[in-house]
Protein backbone atom coordinates (compact mmCIF):
# COMPACT_ATOMS: atom_id res chain seq x y z
CA UNK A 1 0.00 0.00 0.00
CA UNK A 2 1.40 3.26 -0.60
CA UNK A 3 0.82 6.60 1.72
CA UNK A 4 -1.38 9.88 0.15
CA UNK A 5 -3.53 12.63 1.23
CA UNK A 6 -6.68 13.90 -0.02
CA UNK A 7 -6.50 17.43 -1.46
CA UNK A 8 -9.59 19.80 0.28
CA UNK A 9 -9.56 16.90 3.08
CA UNK A 10 -8.50 16.68 6.90
CA UNK A 11 -4.54 16.08 6.92
CA UNK A 12 -4.62 12.40 8.15
CA UNK A 13 -3.13 9.62 5.44
CA UNK A 14 -4.54 7.11 3.62
CA UNK A 15 -3.65 3.91 2.19
CA UNK A 16 -4.18 2.95 -1.65
CA UNK A 17 -3.42 -0.31 -3.06
CA UNK A 18 -1.48 0.95 -5.80
CA UNK A 19 -2.86 -2.27 -8.29
CA UNK A 20 -6.03 -0.58 -8.47
CA UNK A 21 -4.75 2.84 -10.21
CA UNK A 22 -5.17 3.03 -13.74
CA UNK A 23 -3.95 6.54 -14.44
CA UNK A 24 -2.14 9.29 -12.64
CA UNK A 25 -2.72 13.19 -14.32
CA UNK A 26 -1.91 16.57 -13.33
CA UNK A 27 -5.06 18.97 -14.28
CA UNK A 28 -3.67 21.88 -11.68
CA UNK A 29 -4.14 19.62 -9.21
CA UNK A 30 -3.23 15.40 -8.90
CA UNK A 31 -6.15 13.05 -10.06
CA UNK A 32 -5.79 9.31 -9.62
CA UNK A 33 -8.31 7.14 -11.57
CA UNK A 34 -9.08 3.65 -9.76
CA UNK A 35 -9.93 0.51 -11.71
CA UNK A 36 -12.63 0.59 -9.62
CA UNK A 37 -14.42 3.45 -11.34
CA UNK A 38 -13.23 6.24 -8.48
CA UNK A 39 -11.64 9.46 -9.41
CA UNK A 40 -8.99 10.75 -6.39
CA UNK A 41 -7.67 14.44 -5.64
CA UNK A 42 -4.48 13.92 -3.74
CA UNK A 43 -1.86 16.65 -2.57
CA UNK A 44 0.86 14.68 -4.11
CA UNK A 45 2.34 15.80 -7.53
CA UNK A 46 2.79 13.25 -10.00
CA UNK A 47 6.23 12.34 -9.46
CA UNK A 48 5.86 11.54 -5.73
CA UNK A 49 2.49 9.24 -6.58
CA UNK A 50 4.94 7.70 -8.98
CA UNK A 51 8.12 7.32 -6.97
CA UNK A 52 5.78 5.91 -4.29
CA UNK A 53 4.49 2.68 -6.71
CA UNK A 54 8.43 2.12 -7.50
CA UNK A 55 9.39 2.20 -3.81
CA UNK A 56 6.15 -0.04 -2.80
CA UNK A 57 6.96 -2.48 -5.69
CA UNK A 58 10.72 -2.55 -4.98
CA UNK A 59 10.00 -3.51 -1.52
CA UNK A 60 7.46 -6.00 -2.54
CA UNK A 61 10.14 -8.04 -4.80
CA UNK A 62 13.32 -7.08 -2.11
CA UNK A 63 10.88 -9.44 0.23
CA UNK A 64 9.95 -12.03 -2.45
CA UNK A 65 13.96 -12.62 -3.09
CA UNK A 66 14.90 -12.62 0.52
CA UNK A 67 12.01 -15.02 1.42
CA UNK A 68 13.30 -19.16 1.29
CA UNK A 69 11.36 -21.19 -1.31
CA UNK A 70 9.11 -23.57 -0.05
CA UNK A 71 8.91 -27.08 -0.06
CA UNK A 72 6.82 -28.66 -2.69
CA UNK A 73 5.75 -32.27 -1.75
CA UNK A 74 4.23 -34.09 -4.74
CA UNK A 75 1.56 -36.65 -4.27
Amino acid sequence: MITLHRLGHTPEPFALNPDLIVMVEAAHDTYITLSTGPRLSVTESIEEVIEAIRDWRVLILERALAAQPTQVHHL
